[in-house]
């Protein structure tokens, strides 16, 4: 039976530099993370990872990101990373979108 891990990735010093590029950057940091906690030689990138990470805009990307990690083969090469938790929308209300 293959691993499974989560790890909880912080990525509030993206915002010590500037607004551009921001979510890019997050994700490379991602896959620099996963990298050196687990020593694979290829990591597969989910595509919940990305929309989480693309969601709130391109220069404010979340502070922190949850990633379950499986391995794909027998010897831990391959891994593939995952939103750990799913995210749901939030339903918008008639009355609570105008008031602050």
């Amino acid at each position: 039976m293959p691993e499974e891990k989560i790890y909880v990735i912080g990525l509030g010093r993206l915002y010590w530099a500037g607004r551009s590029n921001r979510a890019p950057k997050a994700v490379k940091k991602i896959r620099e993370f996963l990298y050196r906690h687990t020593k694979a030689e290829k990591i597969v990138i989910d595509e919940s990872i990305n929309e989480f990470v693309f969601s709130r805009s391109y220069d404010k990307p979340p502070r922190k990101v949850a990633v379950r990690v499986v391995q794909l083969d027998d010897e831990g090469k391959i891994l593939k990373a995952a939103l750990a938790v799913p995210v749901e929308e939030k339903e918008k209300t008639e009355e609570g979108e105008g008031s602050h």
